[in-house]
């Protein structure tokens, strides 16, 4: 006899190389079994390669729908029937729903991100900020930052003066927004730039679990007093950048709850059901023993 709990059951994947240090399959379960939904989280490991085929499978098998992460948030979004707006505009997706062999797009990174730097919204508004990196984290940052912060000037740091000037260019051109200033990592000035910003994010992955190179952070003289460093690497919690901020006597912000607070926006959009936010957070928070 079939089991009663596979009768309807949806099945939701994660598409990502590597993804061994995701958390995602975790708190989705979670969420799930809070909620009573009939729902089963798993993560696909796939090379860039072989994305393309990755997605026509998901789409013929009828999944309701992936989360994607590194490296393919920019890649996938060539596969899509529909995107959202901020998923339009980033070029960056992490959700998909599949409405019967139509796949739509969306970027809730967004919201997680946007709800991380609510609280500081009357500090970053009209000064400057620091975004390091220019990959898909960045490009969600930096949309997020103009549609609802409205910074004075986004320095944007990355060790590919080409891919900085890239998102420079995208930016203005899909937002008309013209005040992004790009600088490389090594640049003697460097220490300037940041300490005048009233909000530094981190948008790379140094100091991501398990392969921590921190090399690039630890400068001392990186952060000030008062200043918001928010980084969006959530394992480990409390990265070497966040500690050096911290010690400094920086305002930090963990990319944890980013992480729930984006998965949050995913679920509904899969199932229509409320995320149980706390409780998936204080349950995350036990899992990686915090």
């Amino acid at each position: 006899m079939q089991n009663s709990f596979y009768s309807n059951v949806e099945l939701i994947g994660l598409l990502g190389f590597p993804i061994k240090q995701s958390f995602s399959p975790f708190i989705h379960n979670i969420a799930a079994e809070l909620t009573g939904t009939k729902l089963i989280y798993l993560p696909f490991e796939v090379h860039s390669s072989n994305l393309k085929n990755a997605v026509k499978g998901i789409t013929a098998l009828g999944i309701k729908g992936f989360n994607v992460t590194v490296p393919h948030k920019v890649a996938v979004a060539d596969f899509m029937s529909k995107l959202s707006e901020e998923a339009s505009i980033t070029g960056s997706v992490n959700t998909v729903v599949n409405e019967l062999g139509k796949l739509i797009g969306y970027n809730t990174d967004v919201y997680g991100i946007n709800e991380s730097l609510l609280p500081y919204k009357s500090q970053i508004s009209s000064n400057d900020v620091c975004v390091i990196g220019a990959g898909g984290a960045a490009r969600s940052v930096i949309y997020t930052l103009i549609r609802n912060f409205k910074p004075k000037t986004i320095y944007l740091i990355n060790r590919t003066a080409e891919h900085s000037e890239s998102l420079r260019q995208h930016f203005k051109s899909k937002m008309r927004y013209d005040s992004i200033i790009t600088n490389e990592l090594q640049q003697p000035d460097l220490l300037n730039v940041m300490n005048n910003c009233s909000l530094v994010v981190n948008c790379t992955s140094v100091g991501m679990f398990p392969d921590v190179d921190d090399s690039v952070v630890t400068n001392h003289q990186l952060f000030v007093k008062d200043q918001i460093v928010f980084d969006i690497v959530y394992n480990p919690v409390k990265t070497k950048f966040l500690q050096l901020a911290e010690s400094s006597g920086a305002t930090t912000i963990n990319g944890l709850k980013m992480f729930v607070l984006q998965a949050a926006k995913s679920f509904n959009h899969w199932t229509g059901v409320e995320f149980p936010i706390d409780k998936v957070y204080k349950s995350l928070l036990l899992y990686v023993g915090k």
